[in-house]
């Protein structure tokens, strides 16, 4: 961004900055991201995964349509619905779920690691029955393989949406990339390809369900109370960007009326126009602070990596983040 324009747009990249730091405020997961010194972690600086998950727009979106399309499986909403404190700390789950996400792609091998085995420690004694007596259990491989590629899903489409295009081979890769992290939490059958999600996605959409939880849960996401001014606006903008990036079928299960897509449209061109504004206001993030630890310029993460470029589009395989 030339200096000019900088000048011009510091008070709104300062304004951004202050809200996502006051969203998800530095320094209370307790993650080491600078130690210890040359350890790449789980990915590493030539992974797609670095890349895409370095997107905060991408990354908040899209985990908010991962949210929206985990309404709809019975099982895996009974285990939020019994064992978690949605209603009064959805801020609080959000910035959990945010932590394990860049902590896994981010830090040090140990203690991504580390955090894996947590995960795992708590999904092992959450467990009950859906509104219609069948047995759940958060470790049932089947059902973190769900909430990953939804995830995952979600990630992938923030990023083509309000960062850059991602062809297909750099998707596949990016699926392959975040399988292991899916695997070593228990999850089963993980797709590692575009055309596997899709096929997955079809696999699965008999079983899924909108039911009275699932218009609950979504009625808290959208009531929700982010800890910032205009509270209310800056969370219509993500929830609209982010239900932006559902798949068709999904917004017919979730029984979207044409309004609620105008104003995802909407939201999802503002927040794209914005978008820029949020990478100026975030040049000191976890993913520059892990590309110091193994000694590589952050602004590579602007680049595909050099075993991927072939894959790329001219126009994008030397774009460069704001």
């Amino acid at each position: 961004m030339h200096s000019a324009l900088r000048t011009f747009t510091a008070p709104a990249t300062a304004r951004i900055r202050a809200w996502v730091l006051d969203v998800f405020p530095r320094g209370r997961s307790g993650i080491d991201y600078e130690a210890p010194a040359g350890d790449p972690g789980l990915f590493g600086p030539d992974s797609v995964t670095w890349r895409i998950h370095a997107d905060f727009p991408g990354m908040l979106s899209g985990g908010l349509c991962a949210l929206m399309l985990q309404t709809l499986h019975p099982r895996a909403l009974a285990g939020v619905w019994d064992h978690s404190n949605f209603r009064e700390d959805l801020v609080g789950r959000l910035r959990r779920t945010t932590d394990f996400v860049a902590g896994s792609t981010y830090a040090g091998r140990s203690e991504a690691e580390r955090l894996i085995a947590r995960v795992r420690s708590i999904h092992a004694r959450v467990q009950g029955t859906t509104a219609d007596g069948t047995p759940y259990r958060a470790d049932d491989p089947a059902l973190l393989t769900w909430v990953h590629v939804t995830e995952s899903y979600g990630f992938l489409q923030g990023y083509r949406r309000y960062c850059r295009p991602v062809p297909t081979p750099l998707a596949d890769a990016y699926y392959a990339e975040v399988a292991d992290v899916a695997h070593a939490l228990g999850a089963s059958d993980v797709p590692v390809r575009e055309a596997e999600v899709d096929a997955y996605f079809a696999s699965v959409r008999e079983t899924l369900r909108f039911d009275a939880r699932s218009r609950e849960v979504l009625a808290v996401l959208a009531r929700m109370r982010l800890p910032v001014p205009m509270a209310g606006l800056s969370r219509d903008l993500f929830l609209g960007a982010g239900a932006a990036l559902l798949p068709e079928w999904a917004e017919r299960l979730l029984q979207r009326t044409a309004v609620q897509q105008l104003q995802a449209r909407i939201a999802a061109r503002t927040l794209a126009g914005a978008a820029p504004l949020f990478r100026a206001a975030l040049p000191d993030g976890i993913a520059p602070r892990a590309c110091a630890r193994v000694g590589v310029d952050p602004s590579s993460l602007s680049r595909w990596p050099l075993a991927h470029r072939a894959s790329a589009p001219p126009s994008t395989a030397v774009q460069e983040t704001p």
